[in-house]
C-alpha cells in the first residue's frame, strides 16, 4: 500500500500523467485505493485529483501523502468500529453530526492546506441555499472533504465562512470538470454506480444509506433483516437514497459523454452496502482488478514501474 505513497515524489521521464477523476458512493469508495494502487504500480504519474463525496476524501488523503496509512487503518476496521465513528446530531438536520470521523481522519492523516499538496486537488461540494456547484481548491483539506460528504439526511450540512455546504455527489457525483483543463496525458475517471455485473456481485448486508439510527445500530451488530439484492427499497429514507443513486448515475453517464480521452473504471453499485466500510480490504481487490480490467479492455497502454 506504501507504493502509492512513493509516486508523489515526483514525474519520473517517460511516465504517463494522469488526472484521475473520484466518484460518490459511500463504502464503495474504498475501491478507489484499489484503482491507485494499480496505476502507481504500473508506472502512471497522478497529478491531479477531483472527487465527489467518497472520491473528496479518498483523493483528498492520497494527495496527502497518506493513503497507505489510511488503508491500513481502514482495512482494519470492524462493524462496531465503524459505529463509533458516528456521532448522533439528535436533531433534524442529519443523523450523524460527521464530528467524530474527520477528527479520526486528521488524526490519522494530519492538517493540510490544499494549496501546499504536491497533487492538484478540487473537492466538489454543493451550496445549500443555491445549489451550485462549488470547487474547493484552496484552504483546509478536512473542510473541503467535510463538505464533501455531506450527504442529506446522513450527515448534518457543513457550515463554513457563513455558508452550508450539502454532498458534493447531488450536484457533480463525478466530478470530470475540474480536470478539463489538466497538462496530463489521460484522464481516469472511477465511478461508483456501475451496472451490477454478476461476475463482481458481492453479498449485501447493509440497508440503503440514510437509513434510521435504529436500523444502522441494528445492521452494524449483525441483526439486519436479510433482504434480497434486488428487492425494492422500503421508507422513505431508502426510497430518497435510492431516488437520489439514480439521479446520480445518469448526470454521470451524461458527463461522460463522447469523452474519447477517458478510460472508465466502473464499479458495480452493488457492491457493498454504503456503510459497510469493515468490508474495505475486499472493495479495495475490486477496484485493483476493475481497473486492470478497464485498461485492458478499453486498449489504453500499461506503463512499465
Amino acid at each position: 500500500m506504501g507504493h502509492a505513497d512513493s509516486a508523489l515524489a515526483g514525474v519520473e521521464a517517460g511516465m504517463t500523467t494522469v488526472s484521475l477523476v473520484l466518484g460518490g458512493g459511500g463504502a464503495r469508495g474504498m475501491a478507489h485505493i484499489g484503482v491507485i494502487q494499480w496505476l502507481v504500480e504500473n508506472g502512471y504519474s497522478i497529478r491531479s485529483i477531483s472527487g465527489s463525496s467518497i472520491g473528496a476524501l479518498v483523493g483528498g488523503v492520497y494527495a496527502a501523502g497518506k493513503l497507505g496509512v489510511y488503508a491500513d487503518w481502514v482495512v482494519g476496521l470492524e462493524k462496531m468500529d465503524v459505529l463509533r465513528l458516528l456521532d448522533p446530531a439528535f436533531g433534524r438536520t442529519g443523523l450523524f453530526k460527521g464530528e467524530r470521523i474527520i477528527r479520526a481522519l486528521r488524526d490519522l492523516v494530519g492538517d493540510h492546506d490544499i494549496e501546499d499538496l504536491p497533487v492538484a486537488y478540487t473537492a466538489v461540494a454543493t451550496e445549500q441555499a443555491s445549489g451550485a456547484e462549488v470547487w474547493f481548491q484552496k484552504g483546509k483539506l478536512f473542510d473541503a472533504i467535510r463538505a464533501s460528504i455531506a450527504a442529506p439526511m446522513f450527515f448534518t450540512p457543513f457550515k463554513l465562512a457563513e455558508r452550508t455546504f450539502l454532498d458534493g455527489a447531488l450536484v457533480n457525483p463525478v466530478p470530470i470538470s475540474p480536470t478539463l483543463n489538466d497538462p496530463t496525458d489521460l484522464r481516469v475517471v472511477v465511478r461508483l454506480g456501475g451496472t451490477p455485473d454478476a461476475s463482481s456481485a458481492r453479498p449485501a448486508a447493509a440497508p440503503p444509506c440514510g437509513a434510521p439510527w435504529r436500523r444502522v445500530r441494528a445492521f452494524m451488530n449483525g441483526r439486519a433483516e436479510g433482504r434480497r439484492r434486488d428487492a425494492e427499497p422500503r421508507g422513505v429514507f431508502a426510497i430518497a437514497l435510492s431516488a437520489m443513486q439514480l439521479m446520480q448515475d445518469r448526470i454521470a453517464e451524461l458527463s461522460q459523454s463522447d469523452r474519447s480521452e477517458d478510460v472508465t473504471v466502473a464499479i458495480p453499485r452493488h457492491a457493498c452496502g454504503c456503510h459497510e466500510f469493515w468490508r474495505a480490504q475486499e472493495m479495495i481487490a475490486l477496484g485493483y482488478e476493475q481497473a486492470a480490467s478497464a485498461f485492458k479492455t478499453q486498449r489504453r497502454p500499461v506503463m512499465s514501474s
